[in-house]
C-alpha cells in the first residue's frame, strides 16, 4: 500500500475490504473482477477512480452468470453498464 501510495507502484489488487477505506488521489481506472459481497458497495468500489476533480474510469467484468446483478446493479444506481470499447482510451 505505501508503495502504491507513493506512486512506485501504478497497480493495487485489492477486495471489498478497502472498498470503503482506500483514499488516494492518482487512482484513474478501477477494474472489477468479481461481483462486490453487496450491491451497495459496488458505488463504493467504481468511486474510487476520478476522484478529487479527476476523470475515472471503472471497468466490470462479468459473465453471463452474473448479467442479472448487472441488471440489478443498473437499476439501484440509475446508470447503464455499456460494454468496453475497442479502444480503451476513448474512455479518458
Amino acid at each position: 500500500m505505501t508503495a502504491f501510495r507513493s506512486g512506485l507502484s501504478r497497480v493495487l489488487i485489492s477486495t471489498d475490504l478497502l472498498a470503503r477505506t482506500i483514499d488516494v488521489k492518482q487512482i484513474s481506472m478501477v477494474i472489477i473482477f468479481d461481483l462486490p459481497a453487496t450491491l451497495e458497495n459496488y458505488v463504493h468500489r467504481i468511486g474510487r477512480g476520478g476522484r478529487f476533480g479527476r476523470k475515472g474510469v471503472a471497468i466490470y467484468i462479468f459473465t453471463l452468470a452474473d448479467r442479472r446483478t448487472s441488471k440489478e446493479l443498473e437499476t439501484l444506481h440509475s446508470t447503464k453498464i455499456s460494454e468496453l470499447p475497442v479502444d480503451v482510451a476513448d474512455l479518458f
